[in-house]
């Protein structure tokens, strides 16, 4: 059985290929989502993999995946530096977190340095590009299958 996980992705992401391709790479979020779901079967998982630029909706989809996920990748975007109602929502249904950016945000603006959601994270994932979100599945496969075996 299969165990499914969120994968959420906050406001621009939509842009990507076409956004700062030197910052964030020429992938788009469509070519994302398939590296995603490609991971995630490979590590026996399945996914929801959505994208919104509205915070209150990103909101709505942490507590829907509280009754019908094992876990939540996230990448929140700007609201990552912002964004208590996103970190209390994470914080709220108690599931496993992994927080990741395609760019390193260490290295980028000091405002961009500072992470809300990280408070809630498991774990955090920055600077690998794509690379990154198949990090995140395996992660969170390691996380979920022990969790499994201990019910």
């Amino acid at each position: 059985m299969t165990s499914h996980v969120y994968v959420l992705n906050g406001p621009n992401l939509n842009m990507l290929g076409v956004r700062e391709p030197e910052v964030y790479g020429t992938e788009t979020l469509d070519d994302l989502r398939v590296r995603t779901e490609k991971a995630a079967a490979k590590n026996g998982l399945s996914i929801d993999f959505r994208q919104s630029n509205i915070e209150g909706e990103i909101v709505s989809w942490v507590q829907e995946a509280r009754g019908k996920a094992k876990g939540i990748i996230i990448n929140a975007g700007g609201y990552t530096h912002t964004s208590v109602a996103i970190l209390d929502a994470l914080q709220a249904v108690s599931l496993p977190v992994i927080e990741v950016h395609l760019s390193n945000i260490f290295r980028r603006d000091q405002f961009r340095q500072h992470s809300y959601i990280s408070l809630a994270a498991t774990g955090v994932i920055c600077g690998l590009g794509a690379k990154g979100y198949e990090l995140a599945i395996e992660a969170m496969a390691n996380i979920v299958n022990k969790s499994t075996s201990k019910a």
